[in-house]
């Protein structure tokens, strides 16, 4: 039985992703962050849109494909270079994806539809954009939030939970308020939404 094409299309990006050379240890075994990420963005989805179209799915699922390759280190570290860095990367990712979702056989239609959801197009007006936004943040907060509070100063962490906060919608803010967090973590959120 040949195998869908979303199952191959993960299996491609996964391939992908597992290249990076950046490990983060879970349950005692190094897996690829970017690996890593990816696949708690499809969990992330299904939990928070069980009626997610296959072009969300697949646009979770490559957010950050081979990100590595385009290092932050390489444009300047300052506001501006940020805002460079972070553009040149949703346009990276939107080929990296459309590369590998044309050899998976994909129609035109879906490729500019996943290519529209990763360079976060119409963000607040388009119901998909948005979705995606939300389960960026919610992987944000639940995986990776507690590390970056302990490496940044509480006055960076409150305005990064503030605009993490702004883009994300109602159905976003009621799901993150449904996560654990440790009491210094929950306080900050306190705080930023205070």
């Amino acid at each position: 039985m040949p195998i869908d094409k979303l199952t191959e299309a993960y299996t491609l990006f996964d391939q992908a992703n597992a290249q990076d050379p950046n490990k983060e240890k879970v349950d005692g075994k190094l897996i690829s962050k970017e690996l890593l990420y990816a696949q708690r963005m499809t969990k992330m989805l299904d939990t928070f849109e069980t009626e997610a179209s296959e072009a969300l799915k697949l646009a979770a699922r490559s957010q950050h494909i081979c990100r590595w390759e385009i290092p932050r280190d390489h444009y300047p570290m300052d506001r501006v270079g940020y805002l460079k860095w972070r553009e040149e990367l949703k346009k990276f990712h939107a080929a990296k994806a459309s590369e590998i979702l044309q050899k998976v056989g994909y129609d035109a239609e879906t490729i500019d539809r996943v290519s529209f959801l990763l360079q976060k197009k119409k963000l607040k007006r388009d119901e998909e954009t948005q979705t995606l936004e939300d389960v960026i943040c919610l992987v944000f907060l639940d995986f990776y939030y507690e590390d970056f509070l302990e490496k940044h100063a509480e006055e960076k962490v409150i305005d990064i939970l503030q605009k993490t906060w702004r883009k994300m919608s109602e159905k976003g803010h009621l799901a993150a308020l449904e996560l654990t967090y440790p009491e210094k973590a929950l306080g900050l959120i306190r705080k930023a939404l205070g």
